[in-house]
């Protein structure tokens, strides 16, 4: 099976998160786009300017660990969804996470 999992961090936590991921093979590509989120927290709405991340892995479970442990958010959002996709793209992503 593979996966995109979703995650949102600030400016300072996205390049650590990416570089673990890709170091210890939790995923075999990152996309990064800057967004501007809009939520409740503690009751208040809140907005800040984050880094939305998609994630394209084999193992979901395996990044939200490494998600988790790098992250500096209380609750980061990790959204894990399974995907079908090109063929030859799905067996490189298994290539690559060796």
């Amino acid at each position: 099976m593979h996966f995109l999992v979703i995650t949102t961090c600030n400016r300072k936590d996205e390049e650590k998160i990416k570089n673990a991921l890709l170091e210890e093979k939790a995923a075999a590509c990152i996309s990064s786009f800057e967004v501007k989120s809009k939520y409740i927290w503690h009751g208040k709405i809140e907005e800040e300017n984050e880094i939305m991340l998609f994630i394209k892995t084999n193992d979901c479970k395996k990044a939200e660990e490494i998600i988790r442990k790098n992250h500096s958010y209380e609750i980061p959002e990790i959204i894990c969804i399974e995907i079908e996709g090109y063929e030859k793209y799905l067996k490189w992503i298994d290539e690559v996470m060796k």
